[in-house]
């Protein structure tokens, strides 16, 4: 992940240094408790930078979540071709990268149609995709399985996140979410254990 508890910025990367000041606001707050002119004290440059450089709020959660997709289609396509370790590193991505993942998720808060946003998200989906494929029962329910395997591992990372699980205080996130898709996708698995 990103440092994000850089030093002000003096000179260099001025992007990087506001979207390591936004990945830092928003895991103390949200992706809506900030401004960006919080950022720029946060960064140490002008109140304008981050509109100049990003013209608006949402276009800084726009590079934010370009820049998390980049990084989650890294982690799934290590993964890929082992649809258990997918599905942990589904997990271990929103754990580790949290700022990202309350970004990515929530088109509502970027410009989804941005031309930096295609290609990230369109690998991530292919491995998500290919993964699914290998645990559907039969083609015409492939898209189906990928909604239950995304859902999975999408809902047990943001119950993880929030603290919803009494596992999230003492628990091995990965040892559980390789659990529980094994209990829902392998069924011979399932019924070694009723």
């Amino acid at each position: 992940m990103r440092e994000i508890n850089q030093p002000a910025y003096h000179h260099g990367n001025l992007r990087g240094a506001i979207i390591a000041a936004a990945l830092q606001a928003i895991g103390e707050s949200g992706p809506a408790g900030w401004s960006l002119r919080e950022l720029a004290r946060r960064a140490g440059v002008s109140h304008a930078a981050p509109a100049h450089h990003f013209g608006d709020k949402t276009g800084l959660l726009t590079a934010v979540a370009a820049e998390g997709f980049e990084l989650f289609a890294d982690s799934l396509e290590h993964a890929a071709g082992d649809v258990l370790a997918v599905g942990v590193a589904y997990v271990r991505f929103a754990i580790d990268h949290r700022p990202y993942f309350e970004v990515m998720f929530r088109p509502e808060l970027y410009r989804a149609d941005d031309p930096g946003m295609r290609s990230p998200r369109e690998r991530a989906a292919h491995v998500l995709a290919t993964s699914a494929h290998r645990l559907s029962p039969s083609s015409a329910q492939d898209r189906l399985t990928t909604i239950a395997a995304w859902s999975l591992a999408h809902g047990f990372a943001s119950l993880w996140l929030s603290g919803s699980l009494p596992e999230s205080a003492q628990g091995d996130p990965e040892a559980i979410a390789r659990s529980l898709v094994q209990f829902v996708f392998d069924p011979m698995n399932r019924n070694a254990s009723e």
